[in-house]
C-alpha cells in the first residue's frame, strides 16, 4: 500500500504547478483522477518536440512534456464547458477527497465547479487552487506565467551575472522554479487539509499563488535585504554569504567549490597546497573572506588554472570538502550516485515496452513509491472511471456529442 492509498485525487488542472502537485500525490498512492478536455486534453500534450518515440523508433504524439508531471494519473477526458460534463465532474467531486485545479481566479463558478458549490455537495471535500497570484488582491484575475513570476518575484534580480561582465543581467532558471514550487507547497497544503480533517470531519480551500511561493523562497537572500535594507546584488555562480562558494576553471574545465565553514577551508588549502592562506587575516574567518572576496578569489583562480578539474576535484573530495563537476543532464543521469538511488524508471506505455522517467525522490521504508502507470494516453481510463457513476448507454450517448472521449 502507498503512503496515501484510499484517497482519490479529482486533477482539473493543466501544464505544470498543479500537475507536478497531482503527480507527487499519485507517487504516494493516491488514486489520481485528471480530468482533460476532449481532442486536445493538457496543454502540454502538444508542446513537443521532443516526442516519445514508439519501439521502432517513430515520434509518437505523446510530448516529453506532458510525461514528465503526469505518471501514475488515470485520464478522463470530459469536456466542462458543458452541462453534461459539468455533472460528470460534480459526481466524481462527491466521491473525492481532493480536487486540484489552476484555472483564473473565480472562472469555475460559472460552471458550478467552485469550491463553495463542490463543498456543499461534499462538505469533506479539500479544494486546493493554484493560480499565479491567488483568490485576492489587485492581480488575482490575471494569468500567471512562471517566467513573469520570477521576474516579479525577484528571483531574477539576484540570478545571473554580474552586468559588468560578460553575458551580465537578470537571468530565469532553466526550470520553471515556481511552478514546481508551488506544486510542491500545494502537496505540503493539501496533505495538512487531509490531516486535519482527519480531526475535524471537514475539508477547506486551500489558495495557493505562484507570487506567494516565489516570495517565500527568497529565503536568506530575501532576509538579507529585511535584515541591511541593501538590494541583493546578482553574485553569477558564488554565494551572497559564503566563500570560497562558486565556480572555478581548471586548466580544462570548470568545477564547483562549495565551503562552507572556516574548518573546511583549512581542509580545502591543505589539500590544493596553499595551507599557508587560512593564516592570513584576510581570510582566515568567513566573515574576512567575504570582504576580500575580490582578492581570494583571483587568487584561487591563479591556482586552479594549473591543474584539471579532475585533479582538484579528486583532491578536494578526499579532503571531505564539497567538490564536484559540472554535469551536463547526460552525465547527471548516469552519474553512480543517481543510478544507486534508482532515479530512473522504466515504465511500460501503450505505444512503447519501456519508457524511461524520472523517478520520486521520496523513499519511504514501509509505504515506498510505486510506479504503477505510465503518463496516459487522453481519455485511457475514460470508461474505466465514468462506469462508476453513470452506464454504458449514457456513456455512448455522451460520446456521440463529443462531451467525452
Amino acid at each position: 500500500m502507498g503512503a496515501l492509498e484510499g484517497i482519490r485525487v479529482l486533477d482539473l488542472s493543466r501544464v505544470l504547478a498543479g500537475p507536478w502537485c497531482g503527480q507527487i500525490l499519485a507517487d504516494l498512492g493516491a488514486e489520481v483522477i485528471k480530468v482533460e478536455r476532449p481532442k486536445r486534453g493538457d496543454d502540454t500534450r502538444s508542446w513537443g518536440p521532443p516526442w516519445m518515440k514508439n519501439d521502432a523508433g517513430q515520434d509518437t504524439q505523446e510530448a516529453a512534456y506532458y510525461q514528465s508531471t503526469n505518471r501514475n494519473k488515470l485520464s478522463v477526458a470530459i469536456d466542462i464547458a458543458t452541462p453534461e460534463g459539468q455533472d460528470l465532474v460534480r459526481a466524481l467531486a462527491q466521491d473525492s477527497d481532493v480536487v486540484i485545479e489552476n484555472y483564473k481566479a473565480g472562472s469555475l463558478k460559472k460552471y458550478g465547479l467552485d469550491y463553495e458549490t463542490l463543498s456543499e455537495l461534499n462538505p469533506k471535500l479539500v479544494y486546493c487552487s493554484i493560480t499565479g497570484f491567488g483568490q485576492t488582491g489587485p492581480r488575482a484575475p490575471d494569468p500567471g506565467y512562471d517566467f513573469i513570476i520570477q521576474g516579479m518575484g525577484g528571483l531574477m534580480s539576484v540570478t545571473g551575472e554580474k552586468d559588468d561582465l560578460p553575458g551580465g543581467g537578470p537571468q530565469k532558471l532553466g526550470v520553471a522554479f515556481s511552478d514546481l514550487t508551488t506544486g510542491l507547497y500545494s502537496t505540503i497544503a493539501i496533505q495538512a487539509a487531509l490531516l486535519n480533517r482527519h480531526l475535524t470531519g471537514l475539508g477547506q480551500h486551500i489558495d495557493m499563488a505562484l507570487l506567494d511561493v516565489q516570495i517565500a523562497t527568497l529565503a536568506n537572500q530575501g532576509m538579507n535585504y529585511l535584515a541591511s535594507g541593501n538590494i541583493p546584488k546578482r553574485y553569477g555562480n558564488a554565494h551572497a554569504n559564503i566563500v570560497p562558494y562558486q565556480v572555478f576553471k581548471g586548466s580544462d574545465q570548470d568545477f564547483i567549490i562549495a565551503c562552507g565553514n572556516d574548518t573546511q577551508f583549512i581542509q580545502l588549502c591543505n589539500a590544493i597546497g596553499l595551507s599557508e592562506l587560512p593564516n592570513d587575516p584576510r581570510y582566515t574567518r568567513n566573515a574576512d573572506r567575504i570582504k576580500h572576496r575580490t582578492e581570494i578569489t583571483s587568487l584561487l583562480a591563479e591556482h586552479f588554472a594549473q591543474k584539471t578539474a579532475n585533479e582538484w576535484v579528486s583532491a578536494i573530495h578526499a579532503a571531505k570538502v564539497p567538490v564536484g563537476m559540472i554535469n551536463n543532464l547526460e552525465q547527471a543521469f548516469q552519474e553512480p550516485q543517481v543510478v544507486a538511488r534508482n532515479m530512473l524508471v522504466d515504465m511500460p506505455h501503450p505505444e512503447k515496452e519501456k519508457l524511461t522517467v524520472i523517478g520520486s525522490p521520496i523513499k519511504l521504508s514501509r509505504t515506498p513509491v510505486e510506479y504503477r502507470f505510465a503518463p496516459p494516453k487522453l481519455g485511457q481510463h475514460t470508461d474505466e472511471i465514468l462506469t462508476r457513476i453513470t452506464n454504458e448507454k449514457q456513456l455512448s450517448e455522451l460520446k456521440a456529442k463529443g462531451i467525452i472521449e
